[in-house]
């Protein structure tokens, strides 16, 4: 058979696929789902853009990562804007992504929830993480722009508030590219100035895109991580920042941070002044009552004639020594009873009771009582013990 058709190697089919295809289908914005979100350790994205109906395999790679305001997950409606491209080696078509954008929230907003989950499930938000300011600082930082409405409002706060204030400004950009590690290098060095005890940080009032460099997670943890408490003064009220949400406190304006960070002379003056009025009357309340307990001590009887004391306590000692010799004649009195019926029982079991009733008791001269007649031999000498004196005889038989 004959065969008309070219031959061509692999990678000639891919090459000529891939000029086909990247040069056929010019960038386009893709309308897609994310799934298989995964970041490589180069820092590139490579994940799947898919519909109901088909996917296809997306990179994202790192230089274009790394502007991008939020983390890509799986699920996320986006518009994903770039071009098909052919991977030869491996002969896999592939969407290159350039720029994406997140569909029905913006992406600062979008990246703003993202790290304020991120950072709330570690703990960084936690009251009990917060740190007490100092009650009377002796040096505060201002780390903000030198140029800005907000140093001037605090500076003018502070110094009104209390006069003596020690203030140091620390000048970082506050928007814009930098701005954010200008904020971090500040304020990792702060507690190297001397006598630094607290730190404000914030401007004034902008747009989100203007706050921005206060919602990235290298500000919140140079806040977290910075060596004396930091008051976070970000916009207006209405603006809330992720710095707010860690500092050890958050001040609604750059003038609310200056109220905070000082007290007010007047106030504490006027403070003073009432712990002083109530220290004297206070002072006063207890002297009276030291006066009026020892006046009634002064009119008690034992002061006004001590000497009635000492015949009081004389008189006690008399009862105490009658009452005395009456318990001591009553025991002796129960002694000799007792030791009187003692004696009557012994005399009644006495041998001399026995011989007054006409009963003698016979003994050798040896002092051996006599019981039988076959004790003795004729010729011994027996001593007969009566109940009034003694017969000595001889046995005769």
């Amino acid at each position: 058979m004959t065969n008309d058709l070219p031959v061509v190697s692999v990678t000639e089919l891919v090459t000529a696929m891939k000029e086909v295809i990247e040069t056929a289908l010019p960038p386009c914005i893709v309308e897609a789902e994310l799934s298989n979100c995964r970041r490589s350790a180069a820092g590139h994205w490579y994940l799947t853009l898919k519909d109901a109906g088909s996917e296809i395999p997306a990179t994202i790679w790192r230089n274009v990562a790394q502007r991008l305001q939020f983390q890509p997950q799986d699920g996320m409606k986006v518009l994903a804007t770039g071009a098909l491209e052919v991977y030869v080696q491996g002969g896999k078509c592939q969407f290159i992504i350039n720029r994406l954008l997140p569909q029905g929230v913006g992406a600062l907003e979008l990246a703003f929830r993202q790290l304020k989950e991120k950072l709330e499930a570690e703990g960084l938000f936690d009251p009990e993480r917060r740190r007490p300011l100092p009650a009377i600082p002796r040096r505060i930082a201002l780390v903000t722009s030198p140029t800005g409405a907000a140093v001037r409002d605090m500076i003018q706060v502070i110094t009104r508030r209390w006069p003596p204030a020690d203030l140091v400004i620390v000048p970082v950009r506050v928007q814009g590219d930098g701005a954010a590690e200008d904020v971090v290098r500040a304020l990792a060095m702060v507690h190297r100035i001397p006598d630094v005890d607290v730190a404000i940080v914030g401007r004034g009032g902008g747009s989100l895109e203007d706050l921005w460099c206060f919602n990235t997670e290298a500000v919140a943890r140079a806040i977290v991580a910075c060596k004396v408490p930091v008051i976070s003064a970000v916009g207006h009220e209405i603006d809330v920042s992720i710095s707010d949400l860690v500092a050890d406190r958050r001040a609604l304006t750059p003038s609310e941070a200056g109220e905070l960070v000082v007290p007010s002379a007047t106030e504490l003056r006027e403070k003073l002044r009432q712990n002083a009025e109530r220290l004297r009357v206070g002072m006063q309340a207890r002297i009276e009552k030291f006066r009026l307990r020892l006046a009634a001590l002064e009119a008690r009887s034992v002061l006004q004639k001590p000497e009635n004391l000492i015949n009081q306590r004389r008189q006690d000692c008399d009862l105490l020594g009658d009452r005395m010799q009456r318990t001591i004649s009553l025991l002796v009195e129960r002694h000799k009873a007792s030791l009187a019926a003692l004696t009557a029982s012994l005399d009644a079991l006495s041998p001399l009771k026995v011989l007054l009733r006409g009963y003698s008791l016979t003994q050798t001269e040896a002092g051996t009582i006599v019981h039988s007649a076959e004790q003795v031999q004729p010729g011994q000498i027996l001593i007969t013990r009566l109940h009034h004196g003694q017969l000595r005889s001889r046995v005769e038989g």
